[in-house]
């Protein structure tokens, strides 16, 4: 589905349905240097099982256009313009890593319009190191190559696991090259800057006036469980699941059990 946002046109995928208001509406975030096909499993159930499903593409990420955004708050507005133009009233929000951030500013900016939030792998302040920005500046292939050792949970999985076809660590890594190649800009680099910078986390955590669902991988190195105790005391109605065995990358490493927790959240 594309439609037009800020003047650039914007991707979402819609779970493999075609989207319709009519039903309620789930929004799907990314993180750094992805797109919407990470979460792939998650959205096409979703879309298969009442809900209308839009899985965006950030600027200057995937297929949407235009220059990647500077800052969280310039996504959150950029996500509610899109939220604009779909012609959704209010929606389900639900964001990985940086998505995570996106989904709780928009939230807190709008909380009238957002039903449930779930924040997936997620962290406050999520500070990136001076080593990777400078990688991710600098040497994008060595960034991508940190990111991707330190998002896995272990290097035991091999190709054909956790099933056949799958090879987690060789997906994610070949998806960040893929983004790098399709866009000029340097987005990793933007992002993790975007990240690093973000300040109004409290006080979005504040303003949230729906139930939040964290959702975290034991074995997380990027945004560890413990980041998250501050910000889930400030949200009145939050509640905080660890998936064992899973590191950042949660819905490639446990997507069965990622899509659980999300949809049993969804519909409760």
């Amino acid at each position: 589905m594309l439609i037009n946002v800020q003047g650039h046109e914007a991707y979402c995928y819609t779970g493999g349905r075609s989207f319709s208001t009519e039903l309620p509406t789930v929004v799907f975030i990314h993180g750094a240097q992805h797109d919407h096909s990470v979460w792939v499993l998650q959205t096409r159930y979703f879309a298969h099982h009442g809900f209308g499903v839009l899985a965006v593409d950030l600027p200057g990420h995937g297929r949407s256009k235009g220059e990647p955004l500077p800052s969280v708050e310039a996504m959150a507005d950029w996500l509610l313009a899109l939220l604009d133009t779909a012609g959704v009233q209010k929606a389900i929000l639900i964001g990985h890593s940086m998505g995570s951030l996106i989904a709780l500013e928009a939230a807190g900016r709008a909380p009238e319009r957002v039903t449930k939030l779930a924040l997936v792998g997620t962290a406050y302040p999520m500070r990136v190191s001076d080593a990777l920005l400078n990688a991710a500046k600098n040497d994008e292939q060595s960034a991508i190559d940190m990111v991707n050792v330190w998002s896995h949970s272990t290097f035991s999985q091999k190709p054909s696991s956790p099933g056949p076809g799958f090879y987690v660590l060789g997906g994610n890594q070949r998806l960040m090259q893929r983004i790098s190649a399709q866009h000029a800009a340097p987005v990793f680099y933007t992002d993790f800057v975007a990240c690093n910078a973000y300040a109004n986390g409290e006080a979005a955590a504040k303003a949230v006036a729906c139930p939040v669902l964290m959702l975290l991988g034991r074995k997380d190195m990027m945004t560890p469980p413990k980041a998250t105790g501050a910000l889930a005391k400030l949200i009145s109605d939050c509640k905080v699941t660890v998936l064992e065995d899973c590191g950042h990358a949660l819905m490639a490493e446990q997507p069965d059990a990622v899509l659980e927790e999300l949809f049993g959240f969804a519909v409760e």
